[in-house]
């Protein structure tokens, strides 16, 4: 899910006691968390580690809970860190090998860089450590043991298919406001969306492209940028719903919000409350908590004797809208709230 800010270094450190690690350092948004009976190896417990992108996203929020309810259910000790930002590769890195020196079992790790973290993975399945990555695959998906996500491409699909059906008898004039360069969920959201619309990329429909990281200021921006370029835009896919809440600032203000058809992903509960509002059309909701507690249950079954988990398991996406299209499956509001995160 995409998930961002200004560029910083993270420290990483190891503080190694009876159940737990932390990432740490100048301004780190590392953290450190422990569950389930025993103490931590000394217990024989099975340690878990989960690395996610930012401590600070809604997203990553509730993959954390859903991780520390399935580790307690498991009989797991969950061990936690997070990079600074999104696209901090070098405080993963350095996250995962701290918790590879304390001795997880496992590591759930969501990729901010889907290639360059590729060397420490492959560090730490050499050193008998199960990664399965969350959310996000590596580049290429092999590079870890297992993946844990919704269907990225899907959830682009299915919001490109409502909004082929949603601008049906209207030339479409399209902005893609996506994520950043080497970020897989971005691009798959992008191609999904593309497919689903039904047309390629560089189609002559396609106005105006833009990176916005997923931060809402800089989508308002990025917004602002090709409403200059093309004045009469009437589509705007966004990678995320911040993105779609900056994209619906900048129609406002120059009073097109209403002519202009926003689709996004994601779920979140300020994003869907967005859809309810009228200020997104739909939305393609995902299920953080889902993915990491199946993760975490899959390495503590592998601990204890069971199939090592290898390929993809999809964990679920719903298009999310008030403003159902014919031929289109969806769900309401009513659900999406229910089910929201964040």
């Amino acid at each position: 899910m995409p998930r961002t800010t200004a560029l910083a270094r993270l420290a990483a450190c190891a503080t190694v006691a009876a159940l737990a690690l932390t990432a740490c350092g100048s301004g780190s948004k590392g953290s450190s968390g422990s569950s389930g009976s025993g103490a931590g190896s000394a217990g024989g417990t099975v340690k878990v580690g989960l690395i996610t992108k930012t401590d600070t996203n809604p997203f990553f929020v509730k993959m954390k809970q859903g991780a520390e309810k399935s580790a307690k259910e498991n009989g797991a000790t969950l061990v936690t860190a997070a990079g600074k930002f999104d696209g901090d590769n070098a405080g993963q890195i350095a996250a995962l090998e701290n918790m590879v020196a304390t001795g997880v079992k496992g590591v759930l790790i969501t990729p901010s860089d889907s290639k360059a973290i590729l060397p420490a993975i492959k560090k730490a399945r050499d050193k008998g450590v199960l990664v399965i990555a969350l959310d996000s695959p590596t580049d290429p998906q092999d590079g870890t043991d297992a993946l844990f996500a919704t269907d990225n491409k899907q959830a682009g699909v299915l919001i490109g298919q409502y909004a082929k059906a949603a601008m049906a008898g209207k030339t479409a004039k399209i902005a893609t406001l996506d994520l950043a360069p080497g970020v897989a969920v971005g691009q798959l959201r992008h191609d999904g969306f593309l497919q689903g619309f039904g047309v390629s990329a560089g189609d002559p429909s396609i106005a105006c492209s833009q990176d916005t990281g997923g931060d809402q200021a800089k989508a308002q921006t990025a917004m602002e940028n090709c409403l200059q370029k093309a004045p009469d835009l009437n589509l705007v896919y966004t990678i995320n719903e911040p993105a779609a809440l900056g994209a619906y600032t900048a129609l406002k203000a120059k009073g097109r919000e209403k002519e202009v058809l926003i689709v996004s992903v994601d779920g979140g509960c300020t994003g869907t409350q967005a859809v309810k509002d009228g200020k997104i059309a739909a939305t393609s909701q995902q299920y953080p908590l889902v993915m990491a507690a199946k993760g975490v249950k899959a390495v503590a079954d592998y601990a204890k004797g069971g199939a090592k988990p290898t390929g993809y398991t999809d964990t679920g996406v719903t298009l999310i809208t008030d403003q159902p299209q014919t031929g289109v499956d969806a769900k309401d509001t009513g659900y999406g709230l229910e089910n929201c995160w964040g």
